[in-house]
């Protein structure tokens, strides 16, 4: 039978950890913390992501939980709009899930070939020569024909097999918060939709329906606002009041969303990436091998909400590689077909962050004209790229 270790319990550890069982897989997945506990948010699929998690067989899983997002457009703080709403036909539509509602479907997938162990801080690599890869945590060594590195923007494997990788401060922060229906306001202006400002962000969803159990069995609004600097050290109530009046004075339902969130519903955020991108993505070792995933391999900021897309996208690769290459070639066409694709999707939000964190007055008001027309073609090369994906045949 085939091993795995998988490293990193987070959505796409959970992903591969579930693939490779179906697979007939042996899989020991190890998580550093205690307990595997989603952020108490939610995260926005867009359709590459979702035909990810059905290339997964986690379709039925999703649609249980996932509320369709209509497209909301784009606008300035002052209203002016930068990208009308337009219909979109439902396939290309993005869905929004509560990550608690994600993460119960991602489980459910694990079956019983997948052993969890949790409170393991990996701190060793063995990639040795002619010997099956292995990773340590000091006491013991867990050795396997494949290692799937899920650790994360601070991946101690990715350090050690690609220590050209290097972690750096996108030079923002980001807040989460998910009201519940029975504190949410009730609004006029739509839920859905983007707010671009001068280094500041605002994004709004609903998750299922106000007075129903809707699509999600954690319903409710979610928001999620980035500002340029580095992340706050004040407790959740200093924030709060932040980003209130940070926002002040944005279109609605910005100030709204913002007045019904409590301190204990917030989730901050420091916005992380890898510059530049490891040169690889996969290292045959012996008969088997290392292979980095997820934000481990390209950790990026949000402004296209392709994070988790990404990781799904790789996890849905190397179970198709798995299926039809045997190792360590399947590791090397990984690598191919991960690195290019990830660098396309990190090339375009890199070039949103440039937009977004403008400065200085005279920057600021050129940024500003010149916003009508890049944004669009930005957020519009991003969908297309996006929308490129497709999952390997079966």
């Amino acid at each position: 039978m085939r091993t795995a270790v998988v490293v990193g319990g987070g959505l796409g550890g959970l992903a591969v950890s579930g693939a490779l069982a179906r697979s007939g897989w042996q899989v020991t997945l190890l998580e550093q913390a205690d307990r595997i506990r989603p952020e108490p948010t939610a995260v926005v699929l867009w359709p590459n992501g979702v035909r990810a998690l059905r290339a997964l067989d986690l379709g039925a899983g999703l649609d249980a939980v996932a509320t369709a997002l209509p497209d909301g457009g784009v606008r300035r703080p002052d209203g002016h709009w930068l990208v009308q709403p337009r219909p979109v036909p439902v396939e290309r539509l993005p869905v929004v899930v509560h990550r608690e509602d994600l993460h119960d479907a991602l489980i459910a997938g694990l079956g019983d070939r997948v052993e969890l162990r949790t409170g393991v801080t990996v701190r060793t690599v063995r990639a040795a020569p002619g010997a099956r890869p292995a990773v340590g945590d000091g006491r013991h060594l867990y050795e396997a024909d494949l290692v799937v590195a899920a650790d994360g923007v601070d991946s101690v494997i990715r350090r050690q097999l690609a220590p050209g990788a290097n972690v750096v401060s996108s030079g923002c922060a980001a807040w989460r918060a998910v009201i519940p229906w029975y504190r949410a306001p009730n609004l006029s202006e739509s839920v859905s939709g983007e707010i671009l400002g001068a280094g500041y962000r605002f994004v709004a969803a609903s998750l299922g329906e106000r007075g129903s159990s809707g699509a999600s069995s954690r319903g409710g609004i979610y928001w999620m606002a980035t500002a340029a600097g580095a992340a706050r050290p004040e407790p959740p109530q200093t924030q709060l009041a932040l980003l209130r009046r940070w926002y002040a004075g944005w279109p609605g339902p910005v100030e709204e969303l913002l007045a019904a969130t409590e301190p204990d519903d917030l989730v901050q955020q420091e916005i992380r990436e890898l510059r530049p991108l490891p040169k690889a993505y996969g290292f045959p070792l012996g008969p088997g091998g290392v292979v980095l995933l997820g934000d481990a391999a390209h950790a990026m900021p949000p402004h296209l909400g392709q994070g988790a897309c990404l990781a799904f996208e790789d996890a849905a690769t190397l179970a198709a590689l798995l299926r039809e290459s045997t190792l360590p070639d399947a590791v090397l066409a990984y690598d191919r077909a991960r690195r290019p694709r990830a660098a396309a999707v990190v090339r375009q939000t890199r070039r949103m962050s440039a937009v977004l964190q403008t400065r200085g007055r005279l920057a600021l008001r050129a940024r500003d004209v010149a916003l009508n027309t890049i944004t669009p073609r930005i957020l519009g090369t991003a969908a297309t790229v996006a929308a490129q994906w497709r999952p390997p045949p079966p």
